[in-house]
């Protein structure tokens, strides 16, 4: 049994994102969790909303227990650019990137992929 979810369009920087998503990248979900809530930053705000989400859909949708799920898969894309203004020195003016990410994070159960192999 896998479920997944997906946050389009988060506005952190994916290669900022990523060094966060590092940190619970194979861990069961209680551990992701504690993982996410004592590192302080914007990343793990918005990979905890993804996370908490995939688990919900994997206990309404798919007959799951939370206890049993594993982050079997998760990745962040880069999304779309907005190219802002920004005013340079001697009258010039340069492109401001401003970055966006894709959050995916699929939660599997360890009993039946065990029971499958």
């Amino acid at each position: 049994m896998e479920a997944y979810a997906i946050h389009k369009s988060a506005m952190i920087a994916p290669r900022k994102a990523r060094m966060t998503l590092d940190l619970v990248r194979g861990k069961d979900v209680a551990t992701a969790e504690g993982i996410l809530d004592t590192t302080n930053t914007k990343a793990s705000r918005l990979i905890k909303k993804v996370l908490k989400s995939a688990v919900a859909n994997a206990v309404n949708n798919e007959g799951a227990k939370e206890e049993n799920l594993v982050i079997s898969e998760c990745f962040i894309n880069p999304g779309p650019v907005y190219k802002r203004i920004k005013f340079a020195s001697r009258g010039n003016v340069d492109r401001r990137d401003k970055r966006t990410s894709h959050i995916t994070i699929k939660v599997s159960d360890n009993l039946t992929n065990k029971e499958g192999a």
